[in-house]
């Protein structure tokens, strides 16, 4: 493991510590856990975006309907 030097401001570092505490973790464990769990989420979405991007393009059938169409409301009355 990598020792890293993190600055943080006072409310920050107020929250860090009160929540490593809640976990009954140190602030160097509660800040690896969300690192790494961002860091999964980041490769999931990267992963699920190259799934979409790879599917083939939906074709519309058909071109589209004209605008006066879309606003006729005389079927509506």
């Amino acid at each position: 493991m990598k020792n890293v030097t993190v600055t943080l401001d006072e409310e920050t570092a107020r929250w860090a510590r009160l929540e490593a505490a809640r976990r009954d973790v140190s602030v160097s464990s509660l800040l690896r856990e969300i690192l790494r769990e961002r860091m999964g989420t980041d490769e999931m979405y990267d992963a699920a975006m190259k799934r979409y991007l790879s599917r083939p393009a939906v074709q519309l059938g058909g071109p589209w309907p004209p605008r006066e169409e879309l606003h006729d409301r005389a079927g509506l009355r």
